[in-house]
C-alpha cells in the first residue's frame, strides 16, 4: 500500500466519523471524534474474536501498516508542531498576559508535580492487579497524562458563563503544559534509554537548557515571521509563511536540540493574540484563523483514529482495561494535588478554593497530546500497557468530563475561579 492510499484511507475514515458525529451525534469534536474512534475500535476488535476472522483482521493490510508506523517520529516530529502552534495562534495574548501568573504556576508547578504524582501512585497500585511498572516508565506515564487539553470543557464552560479569568487560566494552562509536558516526556524518554534517571540538578540543568533555548529561539522565529508577512498582503502567501514558520521552526529547534515544542507555543503566540490584527493583513486574518482551526480538527481526528487502530494492534487485554479505570481516579487526585499546590498560596482555605479547583480539575481534561505523546512511546513491555492506560484516560475525560462540566460549573456558580488581581481572600 502507497503512503498515498494509506493517507487517503485514515483520512476518509476520519471524515466519515466527523461526518456522523455533525449529523448524528451532535456533541462537541472531541467528544464525538472519541466515542466515534472507540466505537470504531471496538467493532474492529469484536469482529477480531470471531471465529475463523481473526487472522484475517491481523493480516489486513491496513493493520499492518499501522504496526509499522514510527509514531515517535510521525508524532514528536511531526504533528505536534502544528497542534502546539494552532493552539498558540488562537490564544489572545492580551488576556493570557493579565492571568501570567497563574498560568505560568500551573503550566509548570502543577505538570511536574502532577508527573511525579501519578508515577508514584501508578507505582504504588498497580502492582496490585499484578502489572508492576519501572519508576522509568511510571514517569513516563505521568508526563503523557499531565498535559491538560479542556477544549471541549472550554465550549461548555463559556455557555455557562464562567468568568473570563478562569477561561483565560484553563486554556492557557493547557497551552503553557502541552508544551512543558512535551519537553519532561522527551528529556524523560531519552533518560530512559541509559536505564536510569540522571541527578535532579543535571535532569532539571537539561530541562531549562532546552526550554531556554527553545523559547529565545520562538521569539526570534516569530519576530522574523511577523515582519515577513506585515510586508506582505496576499493571503495565500501569508498562510504559506505561517506553514514554513510553524515547520520550519520546529525543525531548527530540533536541529540545535532546543525545546521544539516550546518554540512552537512561542512562535504562535507572536504570530497570534495582540499582534495578530497588526501582523496579518485584513483578508488574511479570517483564512488564516481558519486554515489553522482546520488543521488542528483534522489532526485531532486523525490522532484518536490512529490510536484507535494502534489498540488493536497490540490487543487488549482486560486487566490493562482494569488498570486504565484504576488510574483515572488517580489521575484526579494528581490534578486536585498539582492545582492545590499552586493556588493555596495565593486564595488561603476561603470559599473560592472548593469552587476553583473543583473546575479547574474536572475541565483540566487529557485529550489529543496525551494522545500524541502515548503513540511515540518506544516498543517496551509495557507499551501496551501505557497505550491501554491512556486511551482508557482520555476516553473517560472527553467523554465523561467533557459532558459534565456544564453542570459543575453551574452547580459551584461558574465564576468561582479569580481573576489575577483577585487571588486573595
Amino acid at each position: 500500500m502507497t503512503a498515498f492510499a494509506l493517507a487517503s484511507i485514515f483520512i476518509s475514515v476520519a471524515a466519515l466519523l466527523s461526518f456522523a458525529n455533525h449529523r448524528i451525534a451532535r456533541v462537541p469534536f472531541p467528544t464525538g471524534m472519541t466515542m466515534l474512534s472507540l466505537l470504531l475500535a471496538t467493532l474492529l476488535l469484536s469482529a477480531g474474536k470471531i471465529a475463523g476472522f481473526a487472522a484475517a483482521v491481523h493480516s489486513n493490510q491496513m493493520i499492518s501498516v499501522v504496526a509499522g508506523i514510527d509514531f515517535n517520529r510521525l508524532v514528536l516530529h511531526g504533528m505536534l508542531a502544528f497542534l502546539l502552534f494552532a493552539g498558540a495562534l488562537q490564544i489572545d495574548a492580551a488576556r493570557l498576559l493579565r492571568q501570567k501568573w497563574p498560568v505560568l504556576a500551573l503550566s509548570i508547578v502543577s505538570t511536574a508535580v502532577s508527573t511525579v504524582v501519578v508515577a508514584l501512585l501508578c507505582r504504588a497500585v498497580l502492582p496490585l492487579l499484578g502489572l508492576p511498572i519501572p519508576m522509568s516508565s511510571a514517569l513516563l506515564l505521568g508526563a503523557v497524562l499531565s498535559p491538560t487539553d479542556p477544549v471541549a470543557a472550554l465550549a461548555i464552560l463559556r455557555k455557562a458563563g464562567v468568568a473570563e479569568a478562569l477561561e483565560t487560566q484553563l486554556s492557557g494552562e493547557a497551552l503553557f503544559n502541552d508544551a512543558v509536558g512535551a519537553v519532561l516526556f522527551i528529556v524523560l524518554l531519552e533518560t530512559a534509554h541509559t536505564g536510569q534517571l540522571p541527578p535532579p540538578g543535571v535532569f532539571a540543568g537539561l530541562l531549562l537548557r532546552e526550554a531556554g533555548l527553545g523559547i529565545v529561539l520562538g521569539l526570534l522565529v516569530g519576530l522574523v515571521g511577523a515582519l515577513l508577512i506585515k510586508l506582505t498582503d496576499a493571503y495565500r502567501t501569508e498562510i504559506l509563511l505561517t506553514l514554513a514558520l510553524c515547520m520550519g521552526g520546529y525543525a531548527l529547534a530540533d536541529a540545535l536540540h532546543a525545546s521544539a515544542p516550546l518554540e512552537a507555543v512561542v512562535c504562535g503566540l507572536v504570530l497570534g493574540g495582540t499582534l495578530h490584527d497588526q501582523v496579518f493583513s485584513k483578508q488574511a486574518q479570517d483564512y488564516v484563523d481558519k486554515f489553522w482551526d482546520l488543521v488542528d480538527g483534522i489532526l485531532n481526528a486523525l490522532l484518536f483514529l490512529l490510536l484507535g487502530l494502534e489498540l488493536v494492534v497490540v490487543e487488549l487485554h482486560l486487566p490493562f482495561l482494569l488498570a486504565g479505570a484504576l488510574v483515572i481516579p488517580l489521575v484526579l487526585l494528581a490534578r486536585v494535588v498539582s492545582v492545590a499546590v499552586v493556588m493555596v498560596p495565593w486564595l488561603g482555605f476561603c470559599r473560592k478554593l472548593g469552587s476553583s479547583l473543583a473546575v479547574m480539575t474536572w475541565g483540566g481534561m487529557r485529550g489529543a497530546l496525551s494522545v500524541a505523546l502515548a503513540l511515540s512511546l518506544p516498543a517496551s513491555p509495557e507499551r501496551a500497557l501505557l497505550l491501554t492506560i491512556t486511551y482508557v484516560v482520555v476516553v473517560f475525560a472527553i467523554v465523561v468530563q467533557g459532558l459534565t462540566i456544564g453542570k459543575l460549573a453551574q452547580r459551584v456558580g461558574g465564576s468561582g475561579a479569580p481573576a489575577a488581581e483577585d487571588l486573595a481572600c
